[in-house]
């Protein structure tokens, strides 16, 4: 399942065919992260750097030199050190890395000082994404400034900066088969476990319970962390879109909102599904859950390649609007509400994003100024919600504190587009079935 060397290879030859002659690409891996005094966060690669290496350690950099003579792929990394390793495992080391990596060439990143100055001199342009690392940023200004410092002595510095970020990330945008089979298990697996949670909820638990299971499903199919921090949210915590707390106790008669997906080997999945603590929706809740249903339906039936980003998103607040008016929650011309956005009150995001190595994946919505078509291979969520306040005193009390979500992962094939999270029920039958075995 995992990605091969073979499309590691194919990507760094795909960003260099971008790139000028004469130019050099520089990607530092990320840094490990302090989490309390002497203990660090686990350790997640940077997600530019593993799309273009595979390589999982810290403290690296990779360079792309397009018609090197001497070797295109140069990676900067850890020396082996018998001491280190007996505390916190094995290093690949510069030889492991062009053996494991097929690296052109490696060097140890206490050398990098002495040698990246070497290679970015005389270059016409340098590709990198200024701004993500300060510290980073400083250290390539030093070595182009020790270059300026040598130029009376004939040393050329390179002759201008480019961003790196837009190359690069048009790439990730599309995703190779390899990558699909990836998030098709990483959406398996996050089904499974939304699956988990809802056989398991009754009143009384607490929040932290359901994600307890959520979390448990993850790591025994394999899928150790979570892509994000999981948002369970019930009764009108659901109304809070970034919800982590997950501390409450759930309540009978309430829904629970789960916002959870699994991340597995890098790639990320984004499942949302809403249910009745107690296992049967109320006439509100069912109500209010048909129409988001009816919304996601409508979205994911715009996905298919020549249709723009935005189609979906149109398609949900139409359907949003439709039914608002027809509950009472918003009066007036469906028309007139869309053009003056009156829906915002109840939907205020968007239907969805790109998803993949990162769960807000990269890749540009719009392209001159224009929605960006879509195109098979590109895999985006669909997500539309309902958030009604417990606040709202604007609308009856009946419907306050209801918050809804129902979410997929969706992936642009052919002639249209395939769910590939389908296995966590969303009708109020399957739901309704499913918690009372």
């Amino acid at each position: 399942m995992s990605i091969s060397k073979t499309e590691f290879a194919r990507r760094r030859k795909n960003l260099m065919a971008l790139m000028d002659p004469n130019s050099i690409a520089i990607i530092p891996s990320a840094r490990e992260q302090v989490r309390s005094r002497d203990t660090e966060y686990p350790f997640r690669q940077d997600s530019d750097f593993y799309y273009l290496s595979g390589f999982i350690e810290p403290d690296a950099v990779l360079i792309l030199l397009p018609g090197r003579r001497h070797g295109q792929f140069i990676i900067f990394c850890r020396e082996r050190d018998p001491g280190m390793e007996l505390w916190h495992g094995h290093r690949a080391g510069p030889e492991g890395v062009c053996e494991q990596y097929a690296a052109d060439d490696a060097f140890p990143i206490g050398d990098i000082d002495d040698i990246l100055p070497g290679l970015l001199e005389g270059r016409e342009r340098v590709y990198y994404s200024m701004g993500r690392s300060t510290e980073f940023d400083r250290q390539i200004m030093d070595w182009v400034n020790s270059i300026r410092g040598k130029e009376a002595s004939g040393a050329s510095p390179p002759g201008e900066f480019a961003d790196l970020n837009h190359m690069l990330h048009e790439l990730r945008l599309y995703k190779s088969a390899a990558e699909l089979r990836v998030m098709r298990r990483a959406a398996e697996i996050t089904a499974s476990a939304h699956c988990r949670a809802m056989q398991y909820c009754k009143a009384g638990l607490y929040e932290y319970q359901l994600e307890a299971e959520i979390q448990h499903e993850f790591a025994r199919s394999g899928a150790r962390f979570p892509a994000y921090s999981s948002i369970v949210g019930g009764g009108h915590n659901a109304c809070v879109m970034h919800y982590i707390d997950n501390s409450d106790k759930l309540r009978d008669g309430d829904l629970v909102l789960i916002d959870a997906g699994c991340e597995l080997e890098y790639y990320a999945s984004d499942v949302t599904r809403t249910f009745p603590v107690n296992g049967r929706f109320s006439a509100e809740q069912r109500a209010l859950y048909e129409l988001v249903l009816q919304a996601q339906l409508a979205a994911i039936a715009e996905i298919k390649p020549g249709n723009h980003w935005n189609q979906p998103h149109d398609a949900s607040v139409r359907v949003f609007t439709e039914g608002l008016v027809e509950l009472g929650l918003l009066s007036g011309s469906v028309a007139t509400l869309i053009k003056r956005e009156a829906y915002r009150e109840f939907y205020m995001h968007r239907v969805g994003h790109w998803l993949g190595l990162d769960v807000h994946d990269v890749g540009d919505y719009r392209v001159d100024d224009e929605w960006r078509v879509l195109e098979r291979g590109m895999v985006m969520t669909v997500e539309p919600g309902l958030y009604i306040s417990a606040d709202n005193v604007k609308v009856a009390k009946k419907w306050r504190g209801i918050g809804i979500r129902i979410e997929d992962d969706v992936v642009v094939t052919d002639d249209g587009c395939d769910v590939i999270s389908s296995g966590a029920p969303k009708t109020v039958e399957e739901i309704e079935a499913l918690m009372a075995k």
